[in-house]
């Protein structure tokens, strides 16, 4: 690789290598102990989790994904959605952070060339995290993309503005999306020196950094471009699993909610006298709603499973049928974890009472996080994809959103 690359980032100790799943899943639970308590507290003063994020690289998650070709440990999607969740029911924005990364990774793993791949994913495996620059504000539609790499020498120069761009202010590297002097859409894998603004004012997901970044003049070399046109010339994994960890983030949030509500519920709530309900819990009616909610993040754990799995089959015997199932499958996953998130942050005041909105227990964060990352990706498009699928045979074209 080019000599562009010792730029990068600081020096930490090399992550430990994470050999197999319940390995991934027994570090995330950790990790998500250690963050959590912290949470509430980094919500309400908008505090970033940059020493957070820093324990996620120092664990080895961030190359559970890398495949067993290139020295990882390419653990079951199934999985690595877990480990999202986990991370996200102890803080919702630690918990999508890294959901760039690993669909970086996915996209190097679909359109790089193998001497990319060997430097990169040996990066990841290192514990550097990728961010992104993908999303543009002021163009015609969203998704569109006006950003291009102007050559300079055997390199490139980029110059741009992206927004949303959740995670670069805590990478090592920044892949920033734009199109090539022939207007094909390219990664370009950068260190993180562009300038980064924390300016994402949503009611939710406050601490995800999901900011400006600034792109002045930055020289990029030639072997550091990954042609990102290449993973939608053909229906591929790519878009399902950025996808499947988006729904995983929603699948915390929902068991955060909940576990607060039977908490408050069991130790906090009242009984209601003039019906005879001694305590909240014996409530005949706030049983069966709890149990509701309870079946709801089952089915939305289970059909996020089933999905990882498919997204497995189509990553190891890749085909359209494969990609388009496992595409169908994780939006089926993403409309249940969006009804869950839903479901338990109302509930949770629904069943908790008026004394669990009181400002200082922050409670309502649940119910914020879930409303803004749910209308990331609007479901009303999934319903639609399977049941066109269904009635007329149609599947979406190969995009980021299937």
């Amino acid at each position: 690789m080019s000599r562009v690359f010792h730029l990068a980032g600081k020096i930490r100790a090399v992550a430990p290598y994470l050999a197999t799943e319940d390995q991934a899943i027994d570090v995330a639970k950790g990790l998500s102990a250690r963050i959590a308590g912290g949470s509430s507290h980094r919500d309400r003063q908008r505090l970033l989790p940059h020493d957070e994020m820093e324990l996620v690289a120092q664990s080895g998650l961030l190359g559970i994904t890398v495949p067993a070709e290139y020295g990882g440990a390419d653990i079951s999607n199934a999985f690595l959605a877990e480990v999202i969740a986990i991370l996200s029911e102890a803080d919702a924005s630690v918990g999508q952070i890294p959901q760039n990364h690993f669909s970086i990774l996915e996209a190097l793993r679909l359109s790089g060339n193998e001497e990319q791949k060997k430097y990169f994913f040996a990066r990841a495996l290192a514990g550097e995290h990728f961010g992104n620059a993908l999303a543009e504000s002021g163009t015609k539609a969203a998704g569109d993309i006006e950003t291009r790499l102007v050559s300079e020498g055997v390199g490139y120069r980029i110059t741009g503005r992206k927004y949303y761009s959740t995670g670069a202010l805590f990478a090592d590297w920044v892949a920033i999306f734009g199109l090539d002097p022939e207007g094909k859409a390219v990664m370009a894998i950068v260190p993180r020196d562009a300038e980064g603004l924390d300016d994402w004012d949503g009611f939710g997901q406050r601490t995800t950094a999901s900011g400006t970044v600034l792109i002045d003049n930055v020289y990029v070399s030639p072997d550091s471009v990954i042609s990102y046109y290449r993973s939608f010339e053909r229906h591929a994994p790519l878009g399902s699993l950025g996808q499947l960890l988006h729904a995983a983030v929603d699948l915390g949030i929902a068991r955060a909610a909940f576990a607060d509500m039977v908490g408050f519920v069991r130790s906090k709530s009242r009984g209601i006298r003039n019906v005879g309900i001694e305590t909240a819990s014996a409530d005949p009616l706030t049983i069966a709603r709890t149990g509701s909610i309870a079946v709801k993040l089952e089915a939305a754990s289970a059909v996020l499973e089933r999905a990882g799995r498919k997204v497995d089959v189509a990553q190891i015997n890749p085909s359209s049928e494969t990609a388009i199932e496992a595409s169908l499958s994780v939006a089926a996953a993403k409309i249940l974890t969006t009804e869950a998130a839903l479901d338990a942050t109302n509930g949770l005041f629904e069943l908790a009472g008026t004394s669990a909105t009181k400002e200082d227990l922050n409670l309502d964060r649940h119910w914020r996080n879930a409303r803004t990352h749910t209308v990331h990706d609007p479901v009303r498009w999934k319903h639609h994809a399977i049941g066109d699928f269904h009635l007329n045979g149609n599947v979406p074209r190969p995009n980021g959103q299937f």
